[in-house]
């Protein structure tokens, strides 16, 4: 099955292109302090996973998620799972994302959606395509409004989507191939359930490669939470997949580009007046620790002692700080302990 998806560059989709692009290479330029940037990093998993998991009618708060994330209670409702399943997949794929690991494949899918739904679905559903018809309600009046394709060609266009993806990195924009995997993504619904929240993730990972250093502290799910309506009605279509011709993605890559656009407005806004919550603030004699090992590559306990009057309780507490900030790592054991930086 060949996929070759119809869209038009509209002045409108061409300037949030551009205005992107601009952006993307004015926060690289830049350099912000890593406390600031690991606490925009959670704060943004955390407002991704309550966007993308309200967009699909779950209603914890966000109050709430920050706090089951940071507790992780046994014996979960579905709500509580669905969020901490997400959480999950967001931090799989965003260390994937940092250690250039990960390739668009069947394989990222599938994977992504047993994460997704993990403990939700039964486990013939879990990480696998469907095998069923599926049918898209009005959340509001419950009335068949769309069709997706039988799922005997799930795997085919899934396979499709993937290769016109991989094969056209060199010749479409990242945006816009991007915009066109979320769509066609969410018209084939190649799964039971989850399709929503497993195709934002790995949209996500096909955003990264636009080379924003700072691209785990995006949610570009913000924007469509904003409007749940509009985002369904631009990024669905009606009738029946088999009977619908020239599908046109212009105004959705419209939309999908300005939500990006905004998303990248606040995050740069947020870099440029962010104050430090007390958990995040590092304290003098930490800073010596980074600046140490900014020098000389690593540092161990005694080269610490040497440089500051800190009694060992207190430099374990300094270095075990660093690292739940992710800002070091240990190496090494005993008395062959040392740190480093990622």
């Amino acid at each position: 099955m060949n996929f070759n998806p119809q869209y038009t560059i509209t002045n409108k989709l061409l300037k949030n292109i551009t205005d992107i692009n601009k952006l993307v290479v004015d926060l690289n330029n830049k350099r912000f302090p890593k406390p600031i940037l690991y606490q925009l990093d959670m704060e943004a998993k955390e407002l991704s996973t309550y966007s993308s998991t309200s967009i699909e009618g779950n209603n914890l708060t966000i109050t709430q998620i920050k706090n089951l994330l940071k507790k992780k209670p046994q014996n979960l409702k579905d709500t509580e799972q669905e969020i901490v399943n997400y959480n999950e997949a967001l931090e799989y794929l965003n260390k994937g994302i940092k250690d250039k690991n990960l390739t668009l494949d069947s394989k990222l899918i599938l994977k992504t959606h047993k994460l997704v739904t993990q403990n939700l679905l039964d486990s013939s559903k879990c990480g696998k395509y469907r095998y069923n018809i599926v049918v898209v309600n009005n959340p509001l009046t419950r009335e068949i409004v769309y069709i997706p394709p039988d799922y005997k060609y799930v795997k085919p266009l899934i396979t499709s989507l993937i290769n016109f993806t991989n094969n056209n990195k060199d010749e479409i924009d990242p945006l816009i191939l991007a915009g066109i995997f979320h769509k066609q993504f969410v018209l084939i619904h190649p799964f039971s359930d989850g399709n929503g929240r497993t195709c934002r993730l790995v949209t996500k990972v096909l955003l990264a490669e636009l080379g924003l250093d700072t691209f785990e502290l995006f949610s570009f799910e913000n924007f469509y939470n904003q409007d749940v309506t509009k985002y369904f009605g631009l990024v669905g279509e009606v009738g029946d997949y088999t009977d619908i011709k020239d599908i046109d993605f212009t105004r959705w890559l419209e939309y999908f580009t300005e939500g990006i656009l905004q998303e990248i407005l606040r995050v740069k806004d947020l870099l440029e007046n962010k104050e430090l919550t007390p958990e995040y603030q590092i304290l003098k004699d930490q800073g010596k620790i980074l600046e140490y090992i900014r020098m000389n590559g690593y540092i161990t306990d005694r080269k610490y002692a040497e440089l500051t009057s800190r009694a060992k309780a207190t430099r374990v507490i300094d270095f075990n700080k660093l690292m739940d900030l992710g800002l070091i790592d240990r190496k090494g054991k005993g008395r062959s302990t040392y740190y480093t930086t990622h």
